[in-house]
């Protein structure tokens, strides 16, 4: 196909996109199939559509780069030769990410059904490392930035005009319930894939990868990649809270379940 044809192809395929995983990978395949001639112009469609889609269709467009990412990567661990040093759309969606985020949470309370979301992916590619950490905590506190906004605005002070103003027509009921069916399976995949740490930097094989615990410290062509092993540690450390009087509760109870006072029974192992 020529280049106008892949473009519309592939402006057809997103626009019908939802949040099926068959959809979401039919978009996938086409995308990688012709990065190599059209990569720049299939990346320009995706930010377009990101900018004038509806705020249930740019959902769906950040959930459809979650799985582009992780083909993206995923080809390249199999690439031999100079394609190794390739990421793909990866670079494109690292090199945008403030402008898709912007698209897909637009400024304002229309913005609010995606927030959610599209923290959760942002998080996931920070803790998998799909995309630099920095690059994702930055816009991670523009988000975070913008919600105090809305927050602390009482619209009961506004003006009526300011108000009808900024006023956005609510969603069709038919619109609201495909919303919730759509969202309920997109959190079930995320949750799926949520737990799967990155094992290598440099995997050999498609089998299925083990836990990160369980493999050596460091593996060969890691150089100065981040260990596999740090990794888990950090995403560990940044969920846990500091310590406090419910830990030392806690810590007290199970201490007194092993470790019975006198003249009382063992503890029940049942």
């Amino acid at each position: 196909m020529d280049p106008f044809e892949v473009r519309m192809q592939f402006l057809a395929l997103l626009r019908r996109l939802n949040a099926s995983q068959q959809s979401i990978q039919k978009v996938v395949g086409f995308a990688v199939k012709y990065f190599s001639g059209c990569g720049e112009d299939l990346w320009d469609c995706i930010v377009e559509e990101c900018q004038k889609g509806s705020v249930n269709s740019r959902i769906n467009i950040l959930y459809f780069l979650d799985s582009l990412c992780e083909a993206c990567l995923l080809v390249k661990s199999h690439a031999k030769g100079q394609d190794r040093d390739s990421n793909l759309y990866v670079n494109f969606v690292t090199r945008d990410l403030g402008k898709i985020v912007e698209n897909v949470v637009p400024k304002g309370r229309q913005g609010l059904p995606n927030l959610v979301s599209t923290r959760q992916i942002l998080q996931s590619w920070r803790s998998k490392r799909v995309i630099d950490p920095q690059t994702v905590d930055d816009v991670l506190a523009s988000l975070n930035d913008r919600q105090t906004a809305i927050d602390s605005t009482n619209p009961s002070s506004s003006s009526p005009s300011s108000s009808s103003h900024h006023h956005h027509a609510p969603l069709p009921r038919n619109e609201i319930f495909k919303r919730i069916e759509e969202d309920r399976e997109r959190h079930k995949r995320l949750r799926e894939r949520r737990w799967v740490q990155p094992i290598t930097h440099n995997p050999s094989s498609h089998q299925q990868p083990p836990l990160a615990s369980f493999m050596p410290l460091t593996n060969t062509g890691d150089g100065a990649q981040e260990l596999t092993i740090d990794i888990e540690f950090e995403n560990e450390w940044e969920t846990t809270s500091d310590w406090n009087e419910d830990d030392i509760e806690a810590a007290t109870e199970e201490a007194e379940l092993c470790f019975p006072a006198e003249g009382e029974g063992p503890m029940d192992l049942s």
